[in-house]
């Protein structure tokens, strides 16, 4: 065995290039193997070289002492040292002939050629897309590096006969080298059929794979299954083949992308409508991903995509009629819907058609959103997530989505982040999103050098392990086969994959701006270039596929279509927001075809299934089942409160849910820590249509704003709700606050019903976790304070209708049951902000009885005073208002000052839409007593700048509404403990003094 020992030690020369390119790493970790493998040597003093001796020779011992691909390279490495030989000889023989040679020379040449051969396989593999031609105008790099790689060879032309060894070096492959047979690792598909190619032909198949206009980024997956599956759709000669029928209907597709623009281009040449110029295959690309979806079973593709090429999409994806789309392009046409309405280029889309391809149903969705980039994408995705959950599809095989993106948006914007990393979460997962980047290769005027700092802008889908193919936008057929192959893998693994589209923007950033001002250079390539469309149009020609007059039919056919819509969209019946809807709720707004009745029934349920959902509440699971002492104590408390017929904050809840499941609502719960509870309370274990998830990827932007909303889009009768740790974490949402939850029903009549629920309280912790900052949504709340109210039988019901959300701060369990239950059961949607209590999960008096549940009760906006001020109103001298957790000190401080005959207070538990009329009962309760607002926030926060002119409203500016609470501050509360109660003292001494506004005016 010592002779074995002679392997030279270029060899371990070879292996370190092996190793820099990655290799052994890969195949020690390919999945599904079992048996000895052979690992890296953690000795510190052994060297790779000196490893892959051992290796070798531990091999020549036992062949399954090494993995089992270092075994087929091996025999197939001793079987070519064995050519031109007379007979074939066993590997003793070949060993004893190394051994008869110095050095070994001839057998370790040939191992080390192979071995970089297979280096230079895999060098292309992961390096390839760095040299791909994918600028369509070329004159940019993708990647922003004009840096060959020394490791890869991208001279084709120069490998004949003038081949120069020099362009090999890191191989220390000769001319002689080129036609040499070498076999091919398992790890490659360039053969096809064969198992050897010359080292010219390995070089030109490697070239044509991954340095034509096809750049793939696959290598850093560390699967190796995965990583077959691509090198098999890629490297297999052959397979980008399209018949003359699919050839055609690409045409014809390239046809109404780009004459669809040319059309609103002619039409409407001075507006806005942010057009695909220079990108026209998008349309074919993403019919593709659909058409190939379909095949493989997919029933509902629900879109989200920026402003750019969405009117596009519309009319040739969607295939929404085309005179919706153009009259919303008429100055002088009104809408006829209620609300504020939006652009065009925001407006989505909902429409059930047959797929022409696979002759199959297909349900297609694209959500509305506004220009803020990228916040769609949760919403997307949380709305594919309920679908999938509504139709039993928990491997998505039914229902999918895809996200398209602008590539400065998807490089720049955190959100793109957050929704990636949700995507392999279990109760997040949509079991892959097929993401289409529209690369123009510069952002509004922003060259992508100042814009990122990665190489591409497609960099963050690496941290999932999503695939990434970068594809030359002017190459209708590479984009093609790239969208099919995408659309495999996402129904395959189920698991994200990002197309690339390298192209570029014919106009600016929209069509009034001049892009020669800051990119002359680009600009002027771009008036030069061909559109895609004549290239592929003169290719199919040249290659007989079709003739110029099949084509200039076909041109003229689609033409025709937009001339005769053109006139159809003149009719002023046409326009109509709700034609635009991207998530309808059917037979939901009707009962038996007519309007349902603006009424709301009671909220309150039997007394028998209080009793039952307190006692499920307080069981153990099963019988043998072991818990925590802790809980073992709060299911006896659950258990003593459900015999006494009372509720906390937990129990409450557990109650509005558990019987909304009972009444087949599906309950979804998420947040941080929402199944343990932040403050450690308990939610439902029940069974049925329950989901709690505790979102400890901490991604607000996407879980909260977008996520959620997303899920309550999709269905009217599912109760959704997120819980922040705190009420402060919504900031990182606001801006799907402001734009999708605030506004949604007044840009896109969309109703949603998500709940966010805040916990709030000035309890001395800290500016950072005090306050939900209440005064912004009431801010954005839509009832006018101006307008004194029409007091109807059905008020309540009409001034929720009218909202843009309902914002409440409950200060009893029962009322926060009520308003829980209340969501489901009005006639329509709004979003509910409630302000969650902290401290009042535990306190003592923060319980309500059976009877304030019970059938035939109902939620109470404002709760009147009802002790001993109530017997004698013309004595009381103070009526205090207030909302949440303040009460409760209000209370023991007039207790204790022994002042229940002369101060009432009253709570409002719902705050906007503001209770005009029970509020206007309680002022005439009392006429001789002075009104006053009472808050533990500052002045300038809260609810005091809302509730203020509201009041004055009310009583036609005749008495005045004083303010009592904390002086106005910048930060939302103080993080001193002892400043915290010496503000909390003034006020209460203010509230409490009688005399504090006597002789002021106001």
């Amino acid at each position: 065995m010592s002779q074995l020992r002679l392997l030279p030690s270029r060899l371990g020369a070879q292996a370190m290039r092996l190793l820099a390119a990655q290799d052994i790493s890969v195949l020690s970790r390919r999945s599904g193997t079992s048996g000895p493998l052979t690992t890296f040597p953690s000795s510190k003093g052994q060297s790779s070289a000196s490893y892959m001796e051992e290796m070798y020779f531990a091999w020549l011992e036992n062949p399954q002492s090494v993995h089992k691909s270092w075994d087929s390279f091996f025999r197939k490495a001793s079987k070519e040292a064995s050519v031109g030989l007379a007979q074939p000889q066993p590997l003793s023989a070949i060993q004893e002939s190394r051994s008869a040679v110095p050095g070994g020379t001839k057998t370790s040449k040939l191992v080390e050629d192979h071995l970089a051969v297979q280096s230079l396989i895999r060098a292309y593999q992961i390096r390839g897309h760095h040299v791909a031609q994918l600028d369509p105008l070329g004159i940019l790099d993708a990647d922003l590096d004009s840096f060959v790689p020394s490791d890869l060879i991208t001279t084709i032309d120069k490998l004949g006969e003038s081949w120069d060894p020099a362009l090999l070096p890191f191989y220390d492959l000769q001319e002689a080298d080129l036609d040499k047979e070498f076999q091919l690792p398992t790890t490659t598909f360039i053969g096809g059929s064969e198992s050897t190619l010359s080292l010219r032909e390995i070089i030109r198949r490697l070239e044509n794979t991954y340095c034509q206009h096809i750049g793939l980024e696959f290598m850093f997956i560390n699967d190796v299954e995965q990583c077959q599956w691509i090198r098999q759709k890629f490297e297999t000669p052959g397979v980008m083949q399209f018949s003359s029928e699919e050839k055609r209907t690409l045409l014809a597709r390239l046809v109404r992308s780009m004459r669809f623009e040319d059309f609103l281009a002619r039409k409407w040449s001075s507006e806005k409508r942010f057009g695909l110029e220079g990108c026209e295959v998008m349309i074919p690309a993403l019919k593709t991903i659909i058409d190939k979806s379909s095949e493989m079973g997919i029933e509902n593709v629900i879109m989200g995509m920026p402003h750019r090429g969405r009117l596009n999409v519309l009319a040739n994806v969607i295939r929404k009629d085309l005179e919706q789309i153009f009259c919303q392009f008429d100055p002088k046409l009104e809408a006829a819907d209620e609300g504020s309405g939006d652009v065009k280029y925001h407006l989505g889309m909902y429409h059930e058609r047959i797929n022409r391809v696979t002759n199959r149903n297909i349900t297609l969705s694209l959500v509305a959103n506004p220009s803020h980039l990228e916040a769609v994408d949760p919403v997307v995705q949380g709305k594919t997530k309920a679908e999938q959950f509504y139709r039993g599809d928990a491997q998505g095989k039914k229902v999918m989505s895809i996200l398209v993106h602008g590539d400065a948006a998807f490089a720049g914007q955190g959100v793109v982040y957050e929704t990636f990393h949700l995507s392999d979460l279990p109760s997040y997962t949509t079991n892959g999103t097929v993401h289409v980047v529209v690369n123009n290769q510069i952002g509004f005027t922003t060259d992508p050098r100042m814009a990122r700092s990665s190489p591409y802008p497609t960099d963050v889908a690496r941290v999932v392990n999503a695939p990434i193919f970068h594809v030359n936008a002017d190459d209708p057929e590479a984009v093609i086969y790239v969208c099919s192959v995408a659309a495999e893998w996402r129904n395959t693994f189920n698991k994200d994959v990002v197309v690339d589209l390298v192209c570029y923007r014919r106009r600016g950033h929209n069509e009034m701006d001049e892009p020669m001002f800051t990119q002359p250079l680009m600009y002027k390539q771009i008036h030069k270039q061909v559109p895609v469309l004549k290239k592929y149009a003169d290719k199919l020609i040249a290659e007989g596929t079709v003739t110029l007059q099949e084509f200039e039919e076909e041109i003229a056919k689609y033409d025709r279509i937009c001339e005769e819509a053109y006139g159809r969209s003149k009719d002023k019946k046409i326009l109509h927001i709700k034609h635009w809807l991207d998530s309808p709720w059917p037979g939901f707004f009707t009962v038996d075809g007519e309007p349902k009745s603006m009424t709301c029934p009671a909220t309150g349920i039997s007394e028998d299934m209080l009793t039952h959902i307190g006692n499920v509440a307080s069981s153990v699971p099963l019988e043998d089942f072991k818990i925590h002492t802790g809980l073992s104590r709060i299911l006896r408390g659950r258990a003593d409160m459900t015999k006494n017929r009372t509720v906390d904050w937990a129990l409450a809840e557990y109650m509005a849910f558990g019987s909304l499941l009972k009444e087949g609502i599906h309950v979804r719960l998420s947040g941080q820590d929402v199944e343990r509870g932040t403050f450690s309370r308990l939610g439902p274990q029940s069974p049925g249509d329950w989901s709690s998830h505790g979102s400890w990827s901490l991604a607000v932007y996407g879980v909260s704003g977008g996520f959620e909303l997303g899920y309550a889009m999709a269905s009217p009768n599912a109760l959704v709700l997120w819980e922040a740790q705190f009420g402060d974490f919504h900031n990182t949402a606001q801006c799907i606050i402001d734009q999708f939850i605030s506004t949604g029903q007044a840009k896109w009549v969309r109703h949603n019903g998500i709940v966010l629920l805040l916990p709030h309280g000035m309890e001395g912790m800290g500016p950072e976790h005090s306050s939900a900052r209440p005064e912004r949504f009431l801010q954005m709340s839509n009832d006018d304070s101006d307008a004194y109210p029409v007091f109807t039988e059905d008020f309540e019901v009409s001034q929720l209708y009218d909202c843009n959300w309902i914002v409440v701060n409950c200060s009893t369990p029962a009322s926060y049951f009520h308003v829980l239950r209340r969501q489901i059961l009005l006639p329509f949607r709004k979003p509910l902000i409630v302000f969650t209590p902290k401290s009042l999960l535990r306190h003592p008096d923060a319980k309500s009885s059976f009877d304030q549940m019970v059938s035939g009760t109902s939620f109470q906006r404002v709760i009147p005073e009802d002790g001993a001020a109530t017997r004698s109103p013309e004595q009381v001298q103070r009526l205090i208002f207030c909302t949440g957790k303040v009460y409760y000190d209000l209370v023991k401080e007039r207790s204790s000052q022994g002042l229940e005959k002369q101060v009432a207070i009253t709570r409002l538990e719902q705050i906007s839409p503001f209770p005009f009329d029970l509020i206007k009962q309680e002022a005439e309760k009392y006429p001789g007593a002075e009104l006053v607002w009472c808050q533990e926030e500052h002045k300038n926060m809260g609810y005091y700048d809302y509730i203020s002119p509201r009041f004055m409203t009310l009583l036609g500016h005749t008495r005045p509404i004083w303010y009592i609470g904390r002086d106005p501050a910048a930060a939302p509360a103080t993080g001193n403990r002892n400043t915290h109660l010496v503000t909390l003292r003034k006020f209460l001494d203010t509230a409490f003094n009688l005399q504090a506004f006597e002789g002021k005016t106001f």
